[in-house]
């Protein structure tokens, strides 16, 4: 069965659910050394949203916690920035203790030296949220064409996973396409149980949606699907054979699941990445372009493939054009700082149909 993708008019064509953070970023220092560092605001669920507004010109929302502070303010400020509406569980902070809005610690690293992430996520108000928090009638009033959380939101309490079955089960009865993208985070699922609670967690929300995003690791320690040891140096190159037997797998115990999009990523450095993407739709293989990154910030290309891929799937684009505009538009995030697009739908555009790096005169 295809993707069930309403043409009628809505007044949202993507909602996502998740936490709003901010990231500070001192840029290839490590965060020990550091002296000064820019501020993104970010999220994982929240990422697609911004994107599919920014660049790609959709009606997009976000439903989430905001902490009426001034870290509150600056976020709530980049959301509104990025075109995105706000349907927020508001929060008191009480001048001392919280709740907050998470921080994310990030330096980019260089070259032989990786990316080093780290959170403060302690009482944080996203992990508040909970069943009942969100009137979907209301949110989703004028209607919504896809919904979509993440499992970074998943980790953050028991009632946050609850919460996305919720607010899943409300988009599908009006109509909406459901996806997930997996984004396990060994940091977030570690001090609540590991890879047991995570499987257990995820795969509960899986069995209601339409559409998973993830990449490898994603697929066996946030689903339990066996593969490929990803941890293995000898075993890093995967090939997109790999990817689909995962893929298959994955379906026959979901059998709900009519989409999955994947990216393949070959790290040589931390500057230097080969990158493509594939995708199964309906039982039919997709596999992109493969090309050659120059990377300055890695981190939000797979928001980014994720936003790109769902935007073509919700313009009518056929699957291998979806596919490549999503490879071409994470490709081109990792070109610059920050967590959310600065590309334009025409260079998203170019890359996909093949043009290179040349000056644009």
């Amino acid at each position: 069965m295809p993707l069930p993708l309403r043409t009628d008019a809505c007044a949202l064509d993507f909602l996502s659910l998740g936490a709003l953070i901010h990231r500070l970023d001192p840029g290839p220092v490590p965060f020990r050394k550091a002296r000064h560092f820019d501020v993104h605001v970010s999220g994982g669920e929240y990422n697609v949203s911004a994107n599919l507004s920014d660049c790609f010109g959709l009606r997009t929302g976000v439903a989430s916690a905001i902490v009426n502070y001034p870290i509150g303010d600056l976020i709530r400020g980049r959301v509104r920035e990025m075109g995105v509406t706000g349907f927020y569980k508001e929060f008191e902070h009480d001048g001392v203790r919280g709740p907050n809005m998470a921080t994310v610690y990030s330096d980019l690293g260089h070259g032989v030296r990786g990316p080093v992430v780290f959170y403060n996520r302690s009482n944080e108000a996203a992990a508040l949220l909970k069943p009942g928090d969100f009137d979907w009638a209301k949110v989703m009033a004028g209607g919504v064409k896809w919904f979509h959380s993440g499992g970074i939101f998943a980790a953050l309490s028991e009632t946050t996973a609850e919460l996305i079955i919720d607010g899943m089960k409300a988009a599908k009865a009006q109509g909406a396409v459901v996806s997930l993208d997996l984004n396990y985070r060994a940091k977030l699922w570690k001090p609540v149980g590991g890879e047991k609670r995570a499987v257990e967690t995820l795969r509960r929300i899986v069995a209601n949606v339409d559409c998973l995003i993830g990449n490898e690791e994603d697929m066996q320690k946030g689903l339990g699907v066996k593969g490929p040891d990803v941890g293995k140096k000898d075993e890093a190159k995967l090939s997109s054979d790999v990817f689909f037997d995962m893929i298959e797998r994955t379906v026959k115990e979901f059998p709900n699941i009519k989409l999955v999009a994947t990216t393949l990523r070959e790290v040589h450095s931390t500057n230097r990445h080969d990158w493509a993407a594939v995708l199964w739709l309906d039982g039919k293989r997709y596999t992109s372009p493969t090309c050659h990154l120059d990377v300055i910030d890695r981190i939000g290309g797979g928001d980014g493939f994720a936003s790109g891929t769902i935007y073509g799937l919700l313009t009518g684009r056929d699957p291998q054009q979806a596919l490549n505009l999503g490879w071409a538009h994470g490709a081109l995030l990792t070109t610059y700082r920050g967590d959310t697009t600065m590309a334009t739908l025409a260079e998203v555009e170019a890359m996909a149909s093949g043009s290179g790096a040349r000056v644009q005169r």
